[in-house]
């Protein structure tokens, strides 16, 4: 018995410091790193936007998809991609998106047309809503609830905007030689990474019962499909029979997903959490953080090349400016997560993007770019606070078990708020032919407009009753 203990003993070691080296720390930092690269490439589009329209020769009424792909995609396919990670396993999940995404950004690369380049976006969303729903899943394993969580969740929101930063500066620097280099970057190191997810991270789960609700799922993809494609239509005449019959489709799908999900064994919502004030505030932030904040963010590079003319290096530059901030700001205010709540950050937020926007208003028309660098820092505050508290709510608005279905509605309503921002932005920034610099201070005022309905939206819901745990958060 001496003998075999003694064997076993360097063995036993060797799996505590495996357990070390793969524990908690390393689960974050690949969470948060493959994360990131899913939100660069997300991003990408946005300072190849023109390039991109150059060699498809994709008219105005068709750019939005190609920047509406990925959003459609995650929208469509978060919630289910949580229930499937809660399921069937998050690690299960985490690996195969991460591969996916890999698999369709290179798809993305050789595209031809806008349609081919649209539907590589799609599946693209669909491989980054595996990721993103599983993510918040391993984390909230991985770290028990308090302040350890609280911390983990900062560093977690902080790949978004780190993302965000270093997407467009990548692949607008390789869209000065071809703007398909960047996209072959992301590609590569997606494929990598999915070894190294395969070492460090151990396989959770939460299960249920029953199947995805897969109806749920198109019913929800065919009416953001109708919403987008009325609003990307709707900038040439609203009350042409197409636009208005593509509104009434978004109304009946949306009515139909409400039916699937009362009726379904296993939604994709689970429908008590409509009760749930912090739920709702957190969902709703999401909504307006698309509308109001990614919405304009990623039209307005291509308003910039357009307008004052700066290169797609030189606009990433400035989106590496808003995006930097606002990775700074969601790190540092985890130092503050016990003294300030979670919805009164996210007020705070939007109030902050909102004088952002405003701020830069009149600098497009007078052809300065440095005077839009304030509003730009005041926004990338305002969006630092925002992707720190989301987090926050998404998780702490659902029980320990629901994690990744929390993240899942979470980031679906943010992703439908972009791609609904998106359509919006393009059609208030070319509402006047021949007058693109007043299209672009139209959106801003939009913008700002959207923010602050956001502040007021989330401050009321955390009024309600039943919402004290919020204000203690």
């Amino acid at each position: 018995m001496g003998y075999r203990r003694s064997s076993a003993h360097p063995v036993e070691r060797a799996r505590v410091r495996q357990r070390t080296a793969h524990g908690p720390r390393g689960v974050l930092a690949l969470t948060g790193l493959v994360t990131a690269i899913a939100l660069m490439d997300y991003n990408a589009p946005m300072p190849t936007l023109r390039a991109m329209v150059t060699d498809f020769h994709t008219p105005v009424s068709e750019q939005a998809w190609l920047l509406n792909g990925t959003p459609l995609g995650l929208a469509a396919l978060l919630l289910v991609a949580g229930s499937l990670a809660d399921d069937y396993g998050r690690r299960r999940a985490f690996l195969i998106g991460t591969a996916a995404m890999s698999l369709t950004t290179g798809l993305g690369a050789l595209a031809t047309s806008t349609l081919t380049f649209a539907l590589s976006r799609i599946a693209l969303g669909a491989a980054c809503a595996l990721i993103i729903s599983s993510s918040l899943g391993l984390i909230a394993h991985a770290y028990p609830a308090g302040h350890a969580r609280v911390r983990a969740l900062g560093i977690w929101g902080a790949s978004f905007s780190a993302g965000t930063a270093t997407g467009p500066l990548i692949a607008g620097g390789f869209a000065e030689v071809d703007w398909r280099l960047g996209y072959v970057v992301f590609a590569a190191v997606a494929l990598l990474l999915v070894g190294a997810a395969a070492r460090v991270l151990r396989e959770s789960r939460s299960p249920r019962g029953g199947r995805p609700d897969m109806p749920g799922a198109l019913a929800l993809g065919a009416a953001l499909t109708a919403l987008l494609s009325a609003l990307t239509l709707g900038r040439d005449g609203w009350l042409r029979a197409p636009v208005v019959s593509l509104f009434v489709a978004t109304a009946v799908l949306a009515a139909v997903f409400a039916r699937i999900e009362r009726r379904s064994t296993t939604p994709m919502i689970d429908p008590s959490l409509l009760r749930r004030p912090l739920f709702l505030a957190s969902t709703t932030g999401a909504l307006f953080t698309g509308l109001g904040v990614i919405g304009l963010y990623s039209f307005l590079p291509a308003v910039l090349q357009e307008t004052i003319g700066i290169p797609a290096i030189g606009t990433a530059w400035l989106l590496l400016l808003w995006a930097g901030v606002s990775s700074v700001v969601a790190l540092q205010v985890r130092r503050l997560a016990h003294r300030v709540p979670a919805l009164r950050q996210l007020a705070l937020g939007f109030v902050l993007n909102a004088a952002g926007a405003l701020a830069m208003l009149g600098a497009v028309p007078a052809g300065s770019w440095p005077r839009l660098v304030p509003g730009i820092v005041v926004s990338g505050i305002g969006t630092g606070l925002l992707n720190a508290a989301l987090p926050r709510l998404a998780v702490d608005s659902v029980p320990p078990e629901r994690a990744a279905m929390g993240s899942g509605a979470n980031n679906t309503a943010r992703y439908i708020g972009s791609a609904v921002g998106v359509a919006l932005t393009i059609t208030v920034a070319t509402a006047f032919p021949g007058r693109p610099a007043h299209g672009a201070d139209l959106a801003f005022a939009v913008s700002a407009c959207l923010s602050l309905a956001g502040a007021a939206t989330v401050l009321a819901l955390g009024g309600r009753p039943g919402s004290r745990r919020a204000r203690r958060s």
